[in-house]
């Protein structure tokens, strides 16, 4: 990917506690150096990774997330949220059974799945937007 549009931490936050409003959770940033830390691990990936992929940098905000769990509750949920946002703001459509995504993101979570292997299941998993259908966000 030559010039990705990345993640804003305002909007993560307000993703996440819409998402905490819709089905509960603890709200609050639980360590805000591992949130910041969550969303400059696709930048560092971007930087020194030859040939990272959308798929690439998606699995690293998930990853930073899930993992790193920077907020009081609802890490995975926002680590996947960060994955499909991620690739909307980059022309990327994530196309996937809701089974299939909770069985992947708990995998994530219980260390069953490493962080390669997340981007594998993402870049099997996304289709790339015309450019007719790109959406503004």
């Amino acid at each position: 990917m030559k010039k990705p549009v990345w993640l804003d931490q305002r909007a993560l936050i307000l993703l996440h506690a819409e998402s905490l409003a819709e089905h509960g959770g603890l709200w609050g940033l639980r360590d805000e150096a591992a949130l910041q830390s969550a969303l400059a691990r696709p930048r560092n990936v971007h930087a020194y990774e030859r040939g990272a992929d959308a798929a690439r940098l998606a699995a690293a905000y998930g990853f930073g997330i899930v993992r790193g769990h920077p907020l009081n509750d609802g890490n995975k949920r926002a680590g996947f949220l960060a994955i499909g946002l991620f690739l909307e703001l980059n022309a990327f459509d994530l196309e996937v059974e809701e089974a299939d995504a909770v069985r992947t993101i708990l995998d994530l979570a219980a260390g069953n799945l490493t962080e390669k292997a997340l981007a594998e299941w993402i870049r099997a998993q996304i289709k790339r937007r015309k450019s007719s259908d790109r959406t503004q966000v």
